[in-house]
């Protein structure tokens, strides 16, 4: 769908623009909160990759606090971290990548994920390359509190013109080399909102994203995301491979049930024949 077509359809616009605190059959949005911590999400992180072995060199993430250079989103402001895996050559081969959406939750080394340990264990054991990790937040714009739904829940190619146009050229920029071009080897990954975003950027961009990490992705009616399914199925099918992750104790709000769309999406890419592995827990929205 184009961009003229996405917004006069008023696609792009949320019920959270106008009113994000609307009740209606005693059933609100902020109700999500309770799907942020339930009973089932405790056997499942953190991993056993991220308890980095005694001897194992650690990479470096190197920080850069209030970045405000895109030209895509002008005037926002985000944080975003870089990690370059222990012993990176820049001389050597283009190294992977992989962007992390909502970038400090993955980062967190108190967290659910503490991606920069997995990837410490993963590239020592040689069960992935040596990659780049970009963990970036969502932008904050005075005056536009929405921006993050903007960003991630738009179903538009402005967060991967984004990435590609103004964040990662910074990225390559700091490490001293490009990165690889091979979209195998270019992953993006994100939750809920970031999750959608994900999914999007490589729906767009699959030259660019082969390969796509979603969990509970919020394919709902925020900002068109609920229409996928049906994309899914009609459009020929892009060279991107998707994991998908949701549980039955996920969102279910207003603007849609998280179990049941992400089912709906997964069964969509299984139809069209996508390479796509979706895994159906008992935890909720994390």
């Amino acid at each position: 769908m184009d961009t003229k077509t996405y917004e006069s359809l008023g696609l792009h616009i949320s019920m959270s623009d106008n009113d994000p605190t609307r009740v209606v059959n005693g059933r609100a949005n902020r109700e999500i909160q309770n799907a942020l911590s339930t009973p089932g999400d405790r056997q499942y992180h953190p991993g056993p990759e991220a308890f980095v072995a005694e001897g194992v060199a650690r990479g470096q993430v190197a920080s850069h606090r209030d970045w405000a250079r895109s030209r895509v989103f002008p005037d926002t402001h985000r944080d975003l971290w870089i990690y370059t895996p222990a012993g990176f050559d820049a001389a050597a081969a283009p190294p992977a990548l992989m962007v992390f959406n909502d970038g400090a939750g993955y980062l967190n080394r108190d967290g659910p994920v503490r991606a920069a340990a997995v990837f410490d264990t993963l590239i020592a054991a040689g069960e992935m390359p040596p990659t780049i990790g970009v963990f970036v937040m969502p932008g904050a714009l005075a005056g536009t509190p929405q921006q993050r739904s903007i960003e991630y829940d738009s179903v538009t190619d402005a967060y991967v013109r984004f990435l590609l146009e103004d964040l990662l050229p910074f990225v390559e920029s700091e490490i001293g080399c490009a990165l690889t071009a091979d979209p195998k080897w270019r992953t993006i990954c994100g939750i809920s909102s970031g999750g959608i975003c994900a999914f999007t950027a490589a729906w767009y961009r699959p030259d660019a994203f082969g390969r796509v990490l979603c969990h509970c992705g919020s394919f709902t009616a925020i900002r068109g995301g609920h229409n996928y399914p049906y994309l899914i199925r009609s459009t020929p099918r892009k060279p991107i491979r998707v994991w998908m992750q949701s549980g039955e104790a996920d969102a279910d709000i207003l603007l849609g049930s998280w179990p049941l769309a992400n089912k709906e999406v997964a069964a969509a890419l299984k139809f069209a024949s996508y390479e796509v592995e979706f895994v159906f827990g008992e935890g909720g929205h994390s």
